[in-house]
């Protein structure tokens, strides 16, 4: 555009302005805008043109249009410099719907369905259902997209409560199907949806309440004088027992189906996967094995040696009664044969952890063995690590850290990959009997009976938790909850993101106490749907949050099922 037609233009423009009365100003500026860039009027004109406006418009127009585009443009933007914050707004609202575009409709009028499901896809249920009313078009992109199938299965795919109540409540078989095999439509899955989320609240419901289903399995035998710790999985419960045994239980049926025999000592920790079962015992080796077929059911040697957590002078250790002896093992999971026997530790194995061909074991020799895994027969000692003062109780690791920690009330951080010492973790009163970590997270429990959780990066105490009477022996906490078990035989339930919260009130972080237990309460283990925990009273329990019956229930306590095991 040449600089003296805009000029001109412009001259002409601000002619007319000035003619007219200040207050005037303004909408003839957007009147002459509107026009000149083609767009329809919004609204009847509010006054009647004044002096020579529509003379001069037109000729404007002319002029205009005879510009190119990238001429308009330019010219468009001097004119808008000109205008007051006032007009900017009004041209602003204007031009907002001119600029909107209906691209769900737009897109498979162009053959691309699939990019305007795929966009959809990322809504969550309530965009989804808002998108359902927009216009019929939408509508149908969704069902035919099938796209409540493909929120359902998002989430199963990333959060494990939906992916545990899609295989407990049998809809899983509808999920991750493609179009070609029957599937049913999309109206089924836009009903299940409520329906899970029902299920969900009930569930949350049900934690914060306590209300639960209870069931007991009674271990005792002859010898038998307490369940040290236990490992489960959605078929069988595998347990450690004071009497030298470990006992694999239907977890459907709560029946004993297989025993395994071997150690001398009492069973203090395991841990098992697909392939082996790895024990640790009293008789201070480690043996891996694999859970026996179903066999007829025998005794173990004898054993009347007992294995308890003492306290001394403030420091936690575990004790020998009659001179017990010590032992790891690694057992066959299909034959139950003892596949191999490590003999490191001078005195007890109190705790083992093994992931991603590494293992960890502690002792009450004060010492942490690092070993690595190529097979369950070939199994060696890469390092062992020194520096705790007492019997460290209990070790857990990642790809990043080794985490022990020990009756000297210490916390001790090292490095997986170098085995190197990194950090302390102080405060804790006395002994520390039991830890998780995850992440960032250390959750430890201790024998002044409080529970501490830490940052591992920085090794600062975040949260004191306070409510247990006695010596807190197991802890395992997940995303929302931490649950802990005590010698004063309670479960506690806690909220962990409150913990984690320094705002949250101390009053508010225990959510419920769960009394079943007539003994110390040892381990336990749990998820989204239930804790199974085993205790000095021989007994394991399984506290189902899923399966609630609420007819006649008082809060917090249910009906139980007890199964009573004796061996002969």
């Amino acid at each position: 555009m040449e600089p003296e037609m805009e000029d001109k233009t412009l001259e002409l423009m601000n002619t007319t302005f000035m003619d007219s009365q200040t207050d005037d100003l303004s909408s003839k500026k957007i009147i002459v805008f509107k026009t000149i860039t083609n767009g329809p009027m919004t609204g009847s004109r509010k006054r009647p043109s004044e002096g020579n406006y529509e003379k001069e418009k037109d000729v404007c127009i002319q002029l205009f249009d005879q510009w190119s585009e990238a001429d308009q443009v330019e010219f468009v933007e001097h004119l808008i410099s000109r205008m007051c914050h006032y007009q900017h707004g009004h041209i602003n609202s204007y031009l907002k719907p001119m600029l909107q575009r209906d691209f769900i409709t737009a897109l498979p009028a162009q053959g691309l369905d699939h990019i305007a499901e795929n966009i959809l896809s990322f809504l969550d249920a309530r965009s989804l259902c808002s998108a359902e009313l927009v216009c019929k078009e939408w509508q149908r992109v969704i069902s035919e997209g099938m796209l409540w199938k493909k929120l359902i299965e998002r989430m199963v795919r990333t959060d494990p409560l939906w992916k545990g109540l899609s295989e407990r409540h049998q809809w899983e078989k509808y999920l991750f199907k493609n179009r070609t095999t029957e599937v049913p439509p999309n109206s089924y899955y836009r009903s299940l949806y409520p329906k899970i989320i029902q299920d969900i609240e009930t569930i949350e419901a049900n934690w914060r309440c306590g209300r639960h289903n209870l069931q007991r399995i009674q271990c005792r035998s002859e010898n038998s004088k307490g369940v040290y710790c236990l490992q489960y999985d959605d078929d069988k419960i595998i347990s450690g027992l004071r009497d030298n045994s470990i006992k694999i239980w239907d977890k459907q049926s709560l029946e004993c189906l297989k025993i395994l025999t071997g150690h001398t000592g009492s069973v203090l920790c395991l841990q098992y996967d697909e392939r082996v079962i790895v024990t640790g015992s009293s008789d201070s080796t480690v043996r891996s094995a694999t859970p026996l077929p179903l066999c007829p059911l025998t005794h173990a040697p004898g054993s009347s040696k007992a294995y308890l957590i003492q306290e001394a002078c403030g420091m936690l250790c575990l004790t020998d009664i009659d001179d017990l002896s010590r032992c790891l093992r690694v057992w066959d999971v299909n034959t139950g044969e003892v596949l191999n026997t490590l003999i490191h530790h001078n005195e007890a194995v109190l705790h083992l952890r093994f992931c991603n061909g590494l293992m960890v074991t502690c002792s009450k020799d004060r010492s942490i063995a690092v070993w690595d895994m190529a097979s369950p027969t070939d199994i060696s000692l890469r390092r062992v690590l020194v520096g705790h003062r007492a019997a460290v109780n209990v070790v857990d690791f990642d790809d990043k850290y080794i985490v022990s920690a020990s009756g000297d009330r210490t916390i001790k951080v090292w490095s997986t990959s170098t085995c190197e010492f990194v950090r302390t973790l102080n405060g804790h009163k006395r002994g520390i009997a039991c830890l998780q970590y995850r992440d960032r997270l250390v959750v430890s429990g201790s024998s002044d009976n409080t529970i501490r959780l830490w940052d591992i990066e920085c090794g600062a105490c975040l949260r004191v938790l306070e409510g247990h009477e006695e010596l807190v022996r197991c802890i395992r906490f997940d995303n929302k909850r931490i649950v802990s078990g005590a010698y004063d035989g309670k479960i506690k339930v806690w909220d962990l993101q409150a913990a984690l919260d320094p705002r949250a009130p101390a009053s508010t972080l225990c959510l419920r106490t769960l009394v079943e237990h007539s003994g110390r309460v040892f381990r336990l283990q749990f998820d989204e749907f239930q804790i199974i925990s085993s205790s000095h009273d021989d007994t394991i329990l399984i506290w189902d949050f899923l399966n609630v019956s609420t007819n006649g229930q008082t809060e917090g306590r249910s009906p139980s099922r007890t199964y009573t095991y004796i061996s002969r």
